[in-house]
């Protein structure tokens, strides 16, 4: 089992026991206002039990962590990576928080401790970090990381019949500052 820690969090792996918060981040339309229609519990539960499995860097799947608070214990959200091109060495970057730990800094905190582990596992050349462009929060906690923004793909997707511009940011492993 994977446990990082830093400052007030440990990051753990996914367990069959995160699948309530799992569910209700998953579910909760503020929280994907952003993000995606939340998918049914079928879809959910389909795509929970496949990020138990066990996780290989090559294998293209999402490494989904447990973000807890140290000092109560609490899972507050979900956290990882997956490497979007093997060959670049590069990773996409994903963290979403329930409404309990968002404001807190957790995000960013826990996105740093996965960021400098993955380099020394991985040896990452280039992380990667998308959201949508009216998206501030998740903004705000690339760019605390060192994140720059790259450019915006206009209209990139659909989301409750919207079109919605993606932000692209990156960092390069040598400029990680957070």
């Amino acid at each position: 089992m994977l446990e990082l820690y830093s400052e007030r969090l440990k990051i753990r792996t996914l367990q069959p026991e995160d699948w309530p918060l799992f569910l209700s981040i998953q579910q909760d339309p503020q929280l994907n206002q952003f993000v995606r229609a939340p998918d049914s519990l079928e879809v959910n539960r389909a795509k929970f039990d496949s990020r138990l499995q066990p996780w290989q860097f090559e294998s293209g799947e999402w490494l989904t962590l447990t973000i807890e608070e140290i000092s109560t214990g609490q899972a507050v959200g979900f956290t990882g990576f997956y490497a979007s091109n093997l060959a670049l060495a590069q990773v996409e970057v994903g963290y979403m928080l329930g409404q309990d730990g968002q404001g807190k800094g957790y995000a960013t905190e826990s996105l740093s401790a996965v960021i400098d582990w993955a380099c020394l596992a991985f040896q990452v050349h280039k992380f990667i970090g998308v959201c949508a462009q009216g998206n501030k929060a998740s903004q705000r906690v690339l760019e605390k990381c060192g994140f720059q923004l790259e450019g915006v793909l206009r209209h990139n997707y659909k989301l409750a019949q919207q079109w919605v511009d993606d932000c692209y940011y990156g960092l390069l492993a040598h400029e990680r500052s957070c």
